[in-house]
């Protein structure tokens, strides 16, 4: 929910919030906003989602990207303003064998605004991990 505590049973609040996650606002459906609600109204799940922010803030993580040795798909919306684009950047720059790719007019949830895009992008990564590695002659 950003900067501020989600404020449980205002409906309003929680849309808007919802929709400024995406770059569209219409993305954020009624059925999402919906879920969205119930999540935040139920208390179990709202302290989960509470300690799970405050871990995020508490522990960056920016000192062990680096350990990730395996090929990794980085897919930002290059409209984020919830995870701007510059922490893309850092972790592409963090994660020795990632590859980033922004999609334009998206925010925060490509998978869920774009997902004919992020499936192309995806697809194409998950292909070239499975060609097989180039032969070389030794002679």
């Amino acid at each position: 929910m950003g900067d501020s505590y989600p404020k449980r049973g205002d409906y309003e609040f929680i849309k808007k919030k919802t929709e400024v996650t995406f770059y569209d606002p219409k993305v954020a459906s009624k059925e999402l906003v919906d879920e969205v609600y119930d999540i935040v109204n139920n208390r179990i799940k709202a302290i989960k989602i509470i300690a799970l922010a405050k871990s995020a803030i508490r522990n960056n993580l920016g000192e062990e990207l680096n350990q990730i040795k395996i090929p990794t798909l980085l897919i930002w919306g290059n409209n984020d303003i919830i995870t701007p684009p510059f922490v893309a950047r850092e972790f592409n720059k963090l994660i020795p064998n990632s590859e980033l790719h922004f999609i334009d007019l998206c925010g925060h949830a490509p998978m869920m605004e774009v997902p004919d895009a992020f499936n192309r992008i995806l697809l194409s990564f998950l292909q070239k991990l499975s060609e097989p590695a180039a032969s070389v002659t030794v002679k």
